[in-house]
């Protein structure tokens, strides 16, 4: 299976598929396909993972999508404008990514909900208590905000981050939240209360930009109907 990103900062990805070879997103992820995939929507893996699933962002229902003859393509785009990124998971390597992330995997990659660990991280992460994880064996394809910076933490290693600009993490790297030290920085620092830690060893994933602040920039312009 290959595959082509395009489209700059509105991004999507092509992949070509053999005949047999089959992938599978959320629901109405598809933009356009051959016309020999077959497609079956289902709740893959029952109602509780699909429950888990819709907790993490992703929808209750899975399209899976089968390449029936030789040299098929589909193309899945991106929801909003930032980057595309392809993993290769196996060998005990997974990851952790925010809320609607997953955009489509190989059959053999599993997307389940994962739980973020203590009440802080939870209420003050920037992704609530439920994110995504991705394990198993294949190609994954995740969609994230922005542009994106990939660095590599030794063990012990720590950064800190903006919340909300965390865009995934190897599974063996450490998550947490902590409180914004001195009472100036927190009324006029302007990044509120809470900073995510990420410590090492292992790859994290930052983005420039997250959907909920983009949101709160644009908020202030949308036109408000009155009533006259």
């Amino acid at each position: 299976m290959n595959y082509e990103i395009f489209g700059g900062n509105l991004p999507a990805v092509t992949i070509n598929l053999e005949e047999g070879e089959r992938i599978y997103t959320q629901s109405g992820g598809m933009s356009w396909m051959s016309d020999s995939i077959g497609m079956e929507t289902n709740m893959r893996g029952g109602f509780l993972k699909g429950l888990g699933r819709m907790m993490s962002g992703d929808s209750l229902f899975m399209a899976t999508y089968t390449a029936q003859k030789p040299n098929q393509s589909i193309t899945i785009a991106s929801s909003f404008p930032g980057s595309i990124a392809c993993l290769e998971i196996g060998d005990g390597k997974e990851y952790i990514c925010q809320k609607s992330a997953f955009l489509c995997a190989q059959e053999s990659v599993e997307l389940s909900a994962f739980v973020t660990k203590g009440m802080t991280g939870g209420l003050f992460g920037g992704e609530g208590f439920v994110l995504q994880r991705l394990h198993g064996n294949g190609m994954a394809f995740v969609e994230l905000d922005g542009s994106i910076k990939e660095l590599t933490l030794a063990a012990g290693e720590k950064i800190k981050v903006d919340t909300g600009n965390v865009a995934m993490f190897e599974a063996s790297v450490g998550y947490s939240v902590e409180t914004v030290k001195g009472f100036k920085n927190i009324l006029f620092g302007g990044e509120g209360l809470f900073l995510t830690t990420l410590e090492g060893p292992g790859k994290v994933y930052l983005q420039t930009i997250n959907l909920p602040k983009f949101a709160s920039r644009i908020i202030p312009y949308i036109p408000v109907r009155t009533n006259n």
